[in-house]
């Protein structure tokens, strides 16, 4: 096929095209901004001067290590300035940065260490048990570099041969950035939750770091300097990609090691925060502190949330409390959130359950998402844009991950009929904005007939003494599966089981309602994600 008239000696050059990559943001801002802060870490403050030129004195240092172009870089950090430079000093050697799971276990941190191929750990002190741990039965042996917070005082031991400062000073700040060659690149390596075997690593690439993290600069309204609070932990999905995508806008990062309601108060009060992210557990933290712990806000402030949508009750209290809360959805492989619930000023002359009703949607795809839908995963056709026919949601584009590593079986399922597969289920509305229904493996079918499992929940969570439930299949000789539900109830609140049975049956259609109520603490991942697997075992005794 001949070329067109517009392809003829146009041809691509240094002049006119650059790999897509997110580390020149950090570049820009330091060149237009070099004074301002750019990290606030307790006493501390960095200007992005100095944030840039830490970063490639970190660049330099792992390079004289042996660090190099597709070598992995694990790090076992809170959310710190560490962790921040890591983001940036990195993937400017070519090289992988992994950040692990600060509470997971040992065998599943080694089995993330074999399969990365880490060469280079870095280990917060805090975590030293663990990693010492883990390292012992990895096979790899990297390595290892502590890093000694001055913020944390708790016990911890040095494990590695040399110590983080002592590694950045072994560096140089004039360390030029080769990297990416390509904008296909890999930059990070995230592990899935791996409730059932070994997780998957998955692959993000320079391209689509570059072009979530300014995604989200579209999607939360952000000018420039903003203030952001780091309550989401940093170790997953990169933090949303925030750690890029605040240098963007030459922002502040606020480091919170503990996510506690004082510290949140006073960083928002003390530093006038604009916006932080996190999973609903924040929202509770927040609300349920005692008023000796709370402050007043100087301004409005932006919170993004994922996970289960905020019951109605709990976006009255977030909005009181001075906090307007957007619902986002995504996933690890999609670099985080890639869908939100963009408001319509129409909806705001909806009566408080109209707009709640909105809320719960999932929405809309980002910017940087190319394509987003409801499909019949056996024809991949899409389903009616009616609010009720179930399909798979799934997506498509720039901001899908690269695929997972070391295992093309789970890629190409992941990505079969040129989507990917989110394994959620859910509806698509008839202006477009998709709601979730369950994970295809969470829906219950008790005699025939297919029960959502959120669908029960958001009826427990407007009962005014429930603070969380969660509903999960037990099963039953007669019906298949009944719903069992999981409730924590506020503080200085009391519900019985028959009181919430009575509850459910005003609210759901009898074969929906729970048979079963368990008063407990809901497990929950590093994330404020609930555990459905382990609440289905403990549902087995009840």
């Amino acid at each position: 096929m001949a070329r067109s008239s517009y392809d003829t000696d146009l041809d691509k050059n240094p002049a006119n095209y650059q790999p897509l990559t997110p580390l020149t943001f950090l570049e820009r801002a330091a060149d237009v901004y070099p004074d301002r802060v750019a990290i606030v870490h307790g006493a501390l403050r960095r200007t992005y001067r100095e944030f840039h030129a830490r970063a490639r004195r970190l660049a330099s240092a792992l390079e004289a290590l042996g660090v190099g172009e597709g070598d992995t870089v694990a790090v076992m950090l809170g959310n710190t300035p560490a962790m921040l430079e890591c983001h940036y000093g990195v993937p400017m050697t070519g090289a992988v940065l992994n950040t692990l799971n600060t509470r997971l276990d040992p065998a599943i941190l080694a089995f993330s260490l074999d399969h990365g191929e880490a060469k280079v750990v870095i280990a917060d002190r805090e975590f030293s048990r663990v990693m010492a741990q883990a390292l012992a039965a990895a096979k790899v042996k990297p390595v290892v570099v502590d890093y000694d917070d001055p913020e944390y005082a708790g016990p911890g031991e040095r494990i590695g041969s040399m110590e983080y400062e002592a590694l950045l000073a072994s560096g140089t700040e004039d360390h030029v950035r080769r990297f990416p060659r390509d904008e296909w690149d890999a930059i990070a390596l995230n592990y899935t939750s791996g409730t059932t075997g070994n997780p998957k690593g998955v692959v993000y690439h320079h391209r689509g770091a570059a072009l979530l993290a300014t995604g989200n600069i579209v999607t939360c309204g952000m000018g420039k300097h903003p203030v952001y609070l780091w309550t989401l932990p940093m170790f997953h999905c990169n933090g949303w990609c925030f750690p890029w995508s605040i240098s963007a806008v030459a922002g502040t990062h606020v480091c919170l090691r503990q996510v506690r309601a004082r510290a949140i108060f006073d960083a928002i009060a003390d530093h006038g925060v604009t916006h932080l992210c996190g999973a609903p557990i924040i929202m509770s933290t927040l609300l349920n502190a005692p008023e000796a712990e709370k402050r007043m806000l100087p301004r409005v402030v932006e919170f993004f949330t994922a996970a289960a949508p905020p019951p109605e009750a709990v976006l009255a209290e977030m909005k009181a409390a001075g906090f307007n809360v957007t619902h986002l959805y995504g996933l690890t492989e999609t670099y985080g959130p890639s869908v939100v619930n963009d408001w319509n000023a129409d909806w705001d002359a909806l009566d408080s359950a109209g707009q709640a009703a909105k809320k719960a949607r999932q929405g809309v795809r980002y910017l940087a998402l190319d394509g987003l839908d409801v499909l019949d995963p056996a024809t991949m056709r899409p389903v009616p844009a009616d609010g009720e026919t179930l399909g798979e949601v799934m997506m498509r584009g720039n901001v899908v991950m690269k695929g997972y590593l070391k295992n093309p079986g789970a890629t190409r399922e992941a990505f079969a009929g040129g989507w990917f597969h989110s394994g959620d289920l859910g509806v698509k509305h008839p202006d477009g904005y998709i709601q979730l229904k369950d994970r295809s493996k969470d829906i219950i079918i008790s005699g025939g007939e297919n029960i959502s499992s959120i669908e029960v929940e958001d009826a427990l969570f407007k009962h005014p003494a429930v603070q969380a439930a969660a509903v999960v299949a037990k099963p039953d000789e007669k019906w298949g599966e009944t719903p069992c539900a999981f409730v924590e109830l506020k503080p200085g609140h009391a519900a019985t089981a028959d009181e919430l049975a009575a509850w459910c049956r005003q609210h759901l259609a009898g074969f929906k309602c729970p048979r079963h109520f368990v008063f407990a603490e809901l497990p929950k991942t590093s994330t404020g994600k609930i555990q459905k697997f382990r609440l289905r075992e403990m549902a087995l005794a009840v």
